[in-house]
């Protein structure tokens, strides 16, 4: 199976698959999925702008809408996460994971699937220690500190992902794992990314909830993004133990280190995306103490029944099949002759997919707002100010920064 795996996509969906097909034409390949390590930007219409973290000057619609509307289709299957510049409205009413465009799959705040017989899991946004045992508070529409808070990375989710026990293949962060650059060769990092260097030598560059998880999982192959720039490593976990081969990954720039195809071992094709049963149970047993207020998680002495667990979603799987929920579009796309009214748009929407998602797996749909989620989300509240970090990497590079010798590569 050939993966083309790629860094930070802000929005340049064009860009990329065209990428892609350039790859497949002059090196006679079929590339057989796309993987991306999030800021995704899946912009529907002007107003999921209102919940791109970004500063205004670097909000455009850019090529995701033709997507989602129908107008384009993604040439090749694609799975991504989310990061830290997200229209993080859409990704909430996908929580759970979804097609957030036809053949373009949200693996969820966090989630796994199989691809094939490939296993692939993911985290999505950035470490925050600050709200990382806080619940789900935000709801759209967001104020100043909640479009900052929504994509950090919440202590239930790693939770949930920390009860697999199953082998996975391929694991997706937007950030990379706390210590990570241990095991690459970080002095050649230093030389372009010099502003690395001192988090690098205090052991602070990276997630501490990414690094847990790398721990625990150990998957053979390990992507990220969110810092710019391409990175490699190779973790042995104890001795004689399984390695994990760590990839990051640059932003869809010209002359950067973006995109990458690798070859996994896999059973023959065609492949196609599915939900896993293993993650099913998981999040049916867990959905009782989803913590959706500022109040820490009350989690961690849910005991998880897995084999009843799992014989009963086996059951159900075996009844209805395995393939996602089909995509359905929630609200009007962008259309660049007839601008949408934002009042006509506004407001928490419920996607059909998520809805069936949890009927399926006879859940109660709770990701509506709550009295004291608005309560809290009106209240006066300052700007969050990052002591994380990485969270202000800024859309576009520090080019002058850069080495010159490593300008074009």
């Amino acid at each position: 199976m050939r993966i083309a795996v790629e860094g930070c996509m802000h929005g340049d969906l064009d860009k990329v698959y065209r990428t892609i097909q350039y790859i497949e034409s002059t090196q006679n390949i079929k590339i057989d999925l796309l993987l991306c390590c999030g800021d995704f930007q899946a912009v529907r219409n002007e107003k999921d702008m209102e919940s791109l973290s970004v500063p205004p000057k670097y909000r455009e619609m850019k090529s995701f809408w033709k997507y989602y509307s129908g107008q384009e289709v993604a040439p090749v299957p694609t799975i991504f996460i989310g990061g830290n510049h997200e229209a993080s409205n859409y990704l909430w009413e996908l929580y759970y994971g979804g097609w957030a465009a036809p053949n373009i799959y949200f693996l969820g705040f966090a989630g796994i699937v199989k691809f094939g017989n490939i296993r692939i899991g993911g985290l999505s946004g950035i470490y925050n220690a600050r709200h990382y045992h806080l619940g789900h508070y935000e709801r759209p529409p967001y104020n100043d500190s909640t479009i900052r808070s929504v994509y950090h990375v919440r202590e239930y989710d790693v939770h949930k992902l920390m009860q697999v026990e199953e082998p996975i293949d391929i694991f997706l962060s937007h950030d990379w794992p706390l210590g990570i650059t241990d095991y690459g060769n970080w002095k050649e990092l230093i030389r372009y990314k010099k502003h690395f260097k001192e988090e690098i030598q205090e052991g602070s560059l990276g997630s501490k909830a990414a690094a847990q998880l790398l721990e625990k999982l150990k998957p053979p192959y390990w992507f990220s993004a969110h810092l710019h720039c391409k990175f490699a490593a190779l973790v042995q976990h104890e001795e004689g133990g399984p390695v994990t081969k760590f990839l990051a990954l640059d932003k869809c720039l010209p002359g950067h280190k973006f995109l990458q195809v690798v070859e996994i071992e896999s059973a023959r094709g065609p492949y196609e995306i599915q939900y896993d049963e293993e993650w099913l149970a998981i999040t049916r047993k867990y959905n009782s103490v989803f913590p959706l207020t500022v109040r820490r998680g009350n989690f961690s002495n849910t005991l998880l029944d897995k084999q009843d667990c799992r014989e009963w979603v086996k059951s159900r799987l075996q009844a209805r099949g395995a393939k996602p929920f089909e995509f359905s579009l929630t609200v009007p796309p962008y259309n660049p002759s007839q601008p949408v009214a934002i009042a006509s748009v506004s407001g928490h929407h419920r996607n059909h997919q998520t809805e069936s998602l949890l009927q399926f797996l006879e859940l109660p749909y709770v990701l509506d707002n709550t009295s004291e989620s608005r309560e809290l989300m009106n209240s006066p509240a300052p700007v969050t100010q990052s002591d994380d970090y990485g969270e202000e990497i800024p859309i576009e590079d520090v080019d002058d920064e850069e080495d010159p010798e490593h300008e074009n590569e």
